[in-house]
């Protein structure tokens, strides 16, 4: 790496009243106090994206102590922690004037616990170990003229300022800090624990489920019922430092979650969705966690669908279409549940969330009436109870299910609980009596075997080409735009529930369990790597994990667009990447 120059002051006082683009000349490696200043990309207008830069100060002026890191679990909850301080610090130090004052900010952060490429915290065993923050600077203007003077405050004294109260360890809060570090680990030892246990999910005594809004992830603040775990279920498994906690463990198999409405069925299943991934200290869920792999699946009207085996729930379609080969560019509430739920199986999801509100009920059962109506040989959906038991049985995938209107999937549940007023009740006996009370219709069979699937093998060729036949236009059409600029155009995020390849906008709004923008954008890239790396006869998931392996291995720095500043990405999981790839329009 280049020698940092030290004259950043000077340069700014000559480049102050200069036009906008002579910023470009900042461009390179500086010296700001302890620290070192990169920047990677200078913006070459005031209305133009940020800056991208990179703050690196030496582990040992930073000071943290080499136990708190000493683990990449550690590290990953240390950069998590430092992200969200660095914004605070940014907002309460920084100007407030808009772009004629500039401003700092960083990746955006939520209630979990992420590996993030905003600030690396090294391993302390490494040489030449530095903390290193990627942040966005607003670089100051007075109409199209550059600020020398407002530039040189916002480089050399609001930046060293957070630099200063947002990295070193000595002026963190010690104990926030490593309760985060812990917040992150025990969760993490929960969810090792689960498989060991034969249970998919575990929810602490005293945990705070309901959310602040539909639209705030925060935790209720007034009036919110701690979690108590039915005498039945209760299980005791073991924290990160030896201690053990209490709670309702879920087994293995197909468990049904029943109850009136707005008594917190959905709220507990919105919960075991985020179970996934650990979350901040006082976020209520903290000891909330599920298999690493448990998939939420839900109807998706309009999707796109690829030559997907959905005959486990759909054959003998009136038009003789293959449904182990299936494809429509505009699938029905049904099919694309059918289609979302055998891509989760095949991207080894080990237990499937669904919530009858965002289910269609004719591919979840079919009642006596119905059945009556129309007969099964007439009838081409094999509704979702009648599978829900092989499933597990056979390919070892368990359900978590919440129902209100249908009492059908008792006769399958291997444990029934009830939610009344936020209370979960273990009421698998006297869902038991009812079944026996109310039998299910003769001709309602559930099947022996949920059936063989037809991989997913991607072919090469890139993404965007992909993306480019979807929209109609043949790859060698010239319309609109040039051919050659669109295809090495980077597939990137935009937001929580987009990501663009080409011409396409790819809509991920389905996929709940993708919590956070960056990884949106990391998904983006990550399908990048898989259609690099097709060849038509790899499996989508071996290149999925072949990618994120490659990220385990390398960091998310690997997936970096731009030479040293790798932008705001957050790791996603291999089943919201092989569902985002299915969700492409070729």
């Amino acid at each position: 790496m280049n020698t940092p120059r030290t004259d950043l002051s000077q340069t700014l006082r000559r480049l102050d009243g200069n036009s906008y683009g002579a910023y470009k000349q900042l461009k390179g490696s500086w010296r700001i106090g302890d620290a070192q200043l990169l920047l990677d990309r200078v913006q070459s207008d005031p209305y133009a994206p940020p800056s991208l830069a990179r703050v690196r100060l030496p582990l040992a002026t930073a000071g943290f102590p080499q136990a708190l890191i000493a683990t990449k679990d550690r590290r990953v909850a240390a950069g998590d922690f430092l992200t969200r301080q660095f914004s605070r610090v940014a907002r309460d130090l920084g100007p407030r004037g808009g772009k004629d004052t500039g401003g700092i900010s960083i990746q955006r952060t939520g209630q979990e616990i992420l590996e993030r490429s905003s600030v690396l915290v090294p391993d302390p065993s490494a040489p030449d170990a530095h903390v290193e923050v990627r942040c966005e600077i607003a670089l100051p203007a007075a109409g199209r003229r550059i600020k020398g003077h407002a530039a040189q405050r916002l480089l050399m004294e609001v930046l060293p300022g957070v630099v200063d109260r947002a990295l070193r360890y000595a002026n963190l809060d010690a104990r926030a800090l490593e309760a985060h570090v812990t917040a992150h680990l025990d969760a993490q030892h929960l969810r090792e624990q689960l498989p060991q246990r034969g249970l998919v999910a575990f929810v602490a005594d005293g945990a705070v489920l309901p959310r602040a809004s539909g639209h705030r992830e925060e935790p209720l603040a007034h009036g919110a019922v701690p979690f108590v775990t039915p005498p039945e279920l209760r299980v005791e498994l073991e924290l990160e430092d030896g201690s053990r906690v209490s709670g309702m463990g879920i087994p293995e198999g197909v468990t049904v979650i029943v109850g009136g409405g707005y008594h917190g069925k959905s709220t507990l299943l919105q919960a075991l969705e985020r179970g996934v991934y650990s979350h901040v200290p006082g976020d209520g869920r903290e000891r909330v966690v599920a298999l690493p792999s448990a998939m939420s699946v839900r109807a998706e009207d309009g999707r796109s669908v690829s030559h997907t085996d959905v005959s486990p729930f759909i054959t003998n379609l009136p038009t003789g279409a293959d449904t182990r080969d299936f494809s429509t560019s505009n699938a029905s509430g049904s099919t694309s549940q059918a289609a979302a739920t055998v891509e989760a199986v095949e991207a080894e999801a080990a237990v499937l969330l669904l919530d009858e509100d965002t289910c269609a009920t004719n591919l979840m059962v079919r009642d006596e009436r119905m059945r009556a109506m129309v007969p099964g040989e007439r009838e081409p959906i094999t509704p979702f109870v009648d599978r829900v038991g092989a499933l597990h049985t056979e390919r070892g995938v368990s359900s978590i299910l919440v129902t209100g209107g249908s009492g059908a999937f008792l006769d399958v549940a291997d444990l029934v609980i009830a939610m009344d007023a936020y209370r979960a009740l273990d009421v698998t006996d006297r869902a038991r009596e009812v079944v026996r009370e109310f039998p299910r219709p003769g001709d309602m069979r559930p099947a022996e075997s949920f059936g063989e699937l037809r991989v997913h093998v991607p072919t090469g060729g890139s993404v965007n080409d992909a993306a480019r036949s979807g929209s109609g236009r043949g790859p060698d059409s010239t319309h609109g735009s040039d051919r050659r600029g669109d295809r090495e155009k980077p597939a990137r995020g935009r937001g929580l529930d987009t990501i663009q390849l080409g011409r396409e906008d790819v809509d991920v709004s389905a996929l709940a369990q993708l919590v956070d923008p960056s990884q949106t954008e990391a998904v983006a890239r990550l399908l990048e790597e898989v259609q690099r790396a097709a060849d038509g006869q790899t499996p989508l998931t071996r290149l999925v994990d072949d990618a994120l392996d490659r990220v385990a291995r390398d960091g998310l720095d690997a997936l970096a667009h731009h030479r040293g500043h790798p932008g705001h990405l957050a790791l996603p999981r291999a089943q919201d990447v092989a569902a985002a790839y299915h969700r492409v329009r070729r």
